[in-house]
């Protein structure tokens, strides 16, 4: 039995790490996977910040492909636009998660933290509404460059890239705010497989503990949905102060990498 207590307590961090993602994204929604990274950096204590990246890719896709089903059962995913963008996507994400390998490890967490204030602000805004009148047919030109510069982020930086994606939709097709955030859950996992993929193909996965990290995940979902259901009220203050959790993680990541420059 004390043989077991030590492997025990090696998987709590990982696995709690997962379930804060897990929960922060059932309670408030988009954002809350870009917490992944400083996770698995500051707490689990992965030394190399592309293996963190790498490793929380191919978590965050798993969710979000895991959470695709039961919108796809429920008609919510428009499928053809959908496709669309995660296909011009993917091109921008092969590429930023080749410039992102590339950059030193200290200077992408400092580029990443700065990343996390402007979600943090973002998510403070309202969010963007359908037009009355939706146009026929999507604006193609415009869905792909918004496709391939989210993408681009995504593998750069190893997020899903939802806080980018649910809006373009919006804006290149007319769908409402339910069917973009179901059908950006289709291009959120084939960003995130397709930078898990290219890390991996630089030994930059470590799989054991992603496997880890996403059973946390589900737990923390499921968790996190109860919570959401009873304080669904309140979710306008659950944003600001989830947003004000993410500023503060960012300035805890700029603090300790510029610290450790200096």
């Amino acid at each position: 039995m004390e043989s077991l207590l030590p492997v025990f307590a090696g998987n709590v961090p990982a696995l709690l790490s997962g379930g804060i993602v897990g929960f922060s994204l059932a309670l408030v929604g988009g954002g809350g996977s870009i917490l992944a990274v400083p996770l698995l950096v500051h707490l689990v204590g992965v030394g190399s910040p592309h293996l963190a990246i790498g490793t929380s890719a191919l978590a965050v896709a798993i969710n979000a492909f895991a959470n695709l089903v039961p919108h796809g059962r429920a008609g919510n995913v428009r499928w053809k636009p959908g496709i669309a963008f995660a296909a011009a996507g993917v091109v921008g994400t092969l590429l930023g998660s080749s410039l992102g390998k590339a950059i030193d490890g200290r200077r992408l967490l400092a580029l990443f933290a700065l990343l996390m204030l402007v979600v943090a602000v973002l998510m403070l805004r309202r969010r963007p509404t359908a037009p009355s009148s939706p146009p026929a047919h999507p604006r193609l030109p415009r869905l792909f460059g918004i496709a391939f510069a989210a993408g681009l982020l995504a593998g750069f930086f190893g997020i899903g890239g939802g806080f980018l994606i649910v809006p373009g939709l919006v804006l290149a097709t007319g769908m409402n705010m339910l069917n973009a955030i179901a059908t950006s859950l289709f291009s959120v996992g084939a960003f995130g497989l397709t930078t898990a993929l290219n890390y991996a193909l630089s030994g930059l996965v470590d799989w054991w503990l992603a496997l880890k990290f996403i059973g946390g995940g589900l737990v923390g979902g499921w968790l996190g949905a109860m919570v959401a259901g009873r304080l669904s009220r309140r979710r306008e203050a659950l944003t600001y102060l989830f947003s004000g959790a993410i500023a503060a993680v960012a300035l805890f990541m700029l603090y300790r990498t510029l610290g450790v420059a200096l």
